[in-house]
């Protein structure tokens, strides 16, 4: 009987997860002994009645390495620590189910499993491996914001179209001589707002990182526009918040997802220059999930495929507990452990923000 493997892809959808799917498949009909089988929606698959599971062959995975998404579907509510049960009063309650889903991965041969997905996905990896689970971890995350590795797949796509809205958001505000905020993905971390800021040439960036003062904002767009002539762009973070402030959003309350959901950020900064009494017409673009979905850019699609064979490879070599790392120009293993301990922020003294500073950009400081 072979052995099976089993791929999860959990949390938000992400450019590349197809490809490092199909990585892991032709890597392992390299060799005979392994099946590949996805869970439907993350661990889901396994905790559902009936159970959902798809066979991952060269038939299920032929062609999908340059498709957005991922075939075998994606979530970040509920999982095994958190299920969600509707009791007889209609109320719901999250339990853990772990040691049932364990046991039903036994009894389906599973004996080993590969989980792709950003800090949330692997600390539920870390979970299970305490538990006994074989485990591989694969970063996977928009945001850049896991430590022990270089780079996480998906990161780049998503600048890119963040930098393809700047560019298209300056037309626009050099035409009508406006002040236009694009609000881009980033809870914790302003990789992408701050890269995408500087390939487009915005005016100001504000990210996680750095609180920003609302009067050293307006100082600079005054001299940007009057609101008959000139233009400005700012690209800001979905988690920025002003000095003193919090983070804009709001309490989700839905069975198995009761998190802090962002929300507000650029419109709440409209309001606030607004105030100042900017001349300037000030207009929000939030370009949100865009920068999930679509083809994977070339540099993704070679770094996912490369995460999926050095994956399938530590199963082989029972690396367990572990997550692949990108460590230029290698690919390694570090323990998952690690890989969660520390959130990837934009270090202050980075080349970035240097850079960024020696071409003016107003970081709201």
């Amino acid at each position: 009987m072979k052995k099976k493997c089993l791929v999860v892809t959990g949390g938000g959808d992400c450019p590349g997860l197809n490809a490092v799917i199909r990585a892991i498949v032709k890597r392992a009909d390299m060799d005979k002994d392994w099946e590949i089988w996805g869970s439907y929606n993350a661990f889901n698959g396994l905790l559902e009645s009936p159970i959902r599971l798809m066979r991952l062959d060269d038939t299920a995975v032929a062609g999908i390495h340059f498709k957005g998404g991922t075939i075998i579907g994606t979530t970040n509510k509920g999982g095994p620590f958190n299920w969600p049960v509707q009791l007889d009063d209609g109320n719901w309650q999250a339990f853990d189910v772990s040691d049932e889903m364990i046991k039903t991965m036994q009894k389906l041969n599973i004996q080993a499993v590969i989980n792709i997905g950003g800090d949330g996905s692997q600390a539920i990896s870390q979970k299970l491996y305490e538990k006994g689970v074989n485990i591989i971890g694969v970063p996977k995350t928009i945001d850049n914001d896991l430590s022990s590795t270089d780079m996480t797949f998906g990161y780049q796509t998503a600048v890119e179209t963040a930098t393809q809205a700047v560019d298209k958001l300056v037309t626009t505000a050099a035409s009508h001589h406006r002040i236009f905020i694009l609000e881009v993905m980033g809870r914790g971390a302003g990789w992408i707002a701050l890269n995408a800021a500087i390939a487009g040439g915005a005016e100001a960036c504000l990210i996680p990182e750095i609180p920003y003062r609302i009067d050293n904002l307006t100082k600079l767009l005054k001299t940007r526009s009057d609101g008959k002539s000139g233009f400005a762009v700012i690209v800001i973070s979905e988690g920025a918040k002003p000095v003193g402030g919090e983070q804009a959003g709001y309490i989700a309350n839905e069975p198995g997802y009761e998190n802090f959901r962002l929300s507000g950020a650029g419109h709440r900064l409209a309001y606030e220059l607004q105030k100042t009494g900017i001349a300037a017409d000030v207009r929000v673009s939030v370009l949100g999930h865009l920068q999930r979905g679509g083809i994977p850019i070339a540099f993704d699609r070679i770094l996912a495929t490369s995460f999926g064979v050095k994956a399938f490879e530590m199963v082989l070599n029972q690396e367990f507990g572990k997550m692949v790392s990108y460590k230029y120009p290698e690919f390694v293993s570090v323990p998952i452990l690690d890989a969660i301990k520390y959130y990837n922020y934009v270090k202050l003294d980075s080349a970035l923000i240097h850079t960024a500073r020696g071409i003016g950009m107003c970081l709201g400081e």
